[in-house]
């Protein structure tokens, strides 16, 4: 087997190098002349080159808006541009109640194969076991209910428009920050008295459950696209400024052909690598 992922990384702080534009061509090749360059530009470029060299690292404190005002003699307008074009650019972080940060890139290696394989969820295990290295997971804001099917999922479950679906939704937190929101949706009549439809679901989670159904899971496809989040989403994973989010929907099928899982999935782009490995 040939593997196609990224190396595997650890529970270690790494820097992230975003895409920067150029901003040294120079203008007489054309004909021109040099622009001054703008203060806020200009402290912004040499904040970032300090992050981007190490100087500084993941997780120190930035200079804020008033040791700005005083190194650099601008108005506090200026030096507030300056900060926030280095958010929009992903490379600093600013957590409700305290101060600007180097944004620390610890990365959850969501191994998207690996994760879904009969092996863990057979053994009664999660497919967190493989995500964390050790560390500490919660689960908060859990919900349990049966709602009518929405038309989005309505093919992709297989079900009419409006036929009942149990939902479950939770947030999950990694040492004690929020990483990634999740609603699956099960066929109401598929599940209808299983653990599924209550809090706890006991070992091996969902696809453990629907196993003992018979309607073990045997195939599952991902699609994944990003961007920016909404309101309530960058209130939920509490997101600073310039930080994306990753959409991950799952379905998942049982033998036939048979729908019995949709997941929809919203991960804090800053958190996490995503790795999926294909036989060749």
């Amino acid at each position: 087997m040939v593997s196609v992922a990224f190396d595997r990384v650890s529970s270690e702080s790494y820097p992230i190098s975003p895409i920067v534009p150029p901003r040294d061509r120079d203008p007489h090749r054309a004909g021109g002349t040099v622009p001054e360059e703008p203060l806020h530009a200009r402290i912004a470029r040499e904040l970032r080159e300090r992050i981007l060299s190490g100087e500084l690292p993941p997780g120190a404190l930035v200079p804020g808006e008033n040791a700005l005002i005083e190194q650099y003699g601008v108005a506090r307008g200026t030096a507030r541009t300056a900060l926030a074009a280095l958010a929009a650019e992903g490379l600093t972080e600013a957590r409700r109640g305290s101060r600007t940060r180097v944004r620390a890139f610890r990365p959850i290696l969501r191994q998207g194969t690996k994760r879904l394989d009969h092996a863990v969820w057979g053994t009664g295990r999660s497919a967190w076991d493989l995500d964390l290295d050790g560390r500490p997971l919660t689960i908060d804001g859990l919900t349990v209910r049966e709602e009518p099917c929405p038309e989005r999922l309505a093919d992709s479950l297989g079900l009419a428009v409006g036929e009942p679906v149990w939902v479950r939704g939770r947030r999950y937190l990694v040492e004690g920050d929020p990483v990634m929101l999740a609603t699956s949706y099960h066929p109401g009549a598929l599940v209808a008295g299983s653990a599924i439809t209550q809090e706890e679901t006991g070992p091996g989670g969902a696809p453990a459950r629907l196993a003992e159904l018979g309607f073990a899971p045997v195939r599952a496809r991902e699609r994944v696209r990003t961007r920016m989040p909404l309101p309530d989403e960058a209130a939920a994973l509490e997101l600073g400024p310039g930080t994306p989010v990753a959409l991950v929907v799952r379905v998942t099928w049982a033998d036939g052909g048979v729908p019995v899982e949709v997941t929809e999935m919203t991960l804090d782009g800053s958190r996490y690598v995503l790795e999926w490995e294909f036989p060749m």
